[in-house]
């Protein structure tokens, strides 16, 4: 491994471990991160990771957000700690905002599972060999409830159920995320999977679309991956 990496920008980090517990109350319980997990943009929380960060600023100081939007939040964090398996929340949607209304219908219906951390990297080691990046340090700053998590480990626990030991997505599950998520045909999605994303056609014409935004850290891949299906199929 290489030697250690501080980066200042601001990141975002999803997970999908499903939520436990949505209340009529607007409470409900989940995992925000999993310790130990590889995501889909090549990174591994470990973990500790948020514990100085927690200590600095506490549940209350960490903002609940929709899809990582500052001009929305929509509840507060009553509990934020680190156990064996990841970031556990317990949060609360404030019903006195529409948004927070919203979210707790879909939250119910179960067509909105998704947690998202934004932070910035503190300490992270990478791989060399294959560019996986470690973070050691993260300072964790809001918690989002989102759509598309990046890593199929962190949601809101009852929505989802019978998540337990989380690995690595089925060749099925992935074709349904290239799909559902990222927007892609049957087609493209076997293409994907099965020759990689240089093999479809068009390719070269979406590489600046497909290409992470620089700096910014803020386009998840299924958009990244929206982006890029759409300039393929400007150019066939």
């Amino acid at each position: 491994m290489s030697g250690l990496k501080v980066a200042l920008r601001r990141e975002t980090k999803f997970a999908a471990a499903a939520l436990e517990r949505v209340q009529t109350d607007g409470t409900f319980t989940g995992y925000a991160s999993l310790f130990g997990e590889q995501d889909l943009g090549n990174d591994v929380v470990e973990p500790g990771a948020f514990g100085a960060s927690l200590g600095r600023r506490g549940a209350s100081g960490i903002r609940m957000l929709w899809q990582h939007d500052p001009a929305e939040p929509i509840g507060v964090w009553r509990s934020i700690v680190e156990d064996g398996r990841g970031l556990r929340v317990t949060g609360k949607l404030t019903n006195q905002v529409a948004r927070g209304r919203e979210v707790l219908e879909l939250m119910r219906e179960g067509a909105i599972d998704g947690l998202s951390i934004g932070f910035r990297t503190v300490r992270a080691r990478c791989e060399k060999a294959t560019g996986l990046r470690h973070i050691l340090e993260a300072d964790l700053w809001e918690i989002s409830v989102v759509t598309f998590p990046m890593l199929p480990g962190a949601r809101v626990d009852n929505v989802k159920s019978g998540a337990s030991a989380r690995q690595l997505p089925t060749t099925r599950e992935f074709e349904r995320w290239l799909m559902q998520d990222a927007g892609l045909t049957r087609s493209e999605a076997r293409t994907v999977i099965h020759k990689g994303f240089a093999q479809l056609p068009g390719r070269q014409d979406a590489a600046n679309a497909f290409n992470p935004m620089p700096e910014t850290g803020q386009a998840s891949l299924a958009d990244r991956m929206r982006l890029a299906a759409r300039s393929i199929r400007a150019v066939n």
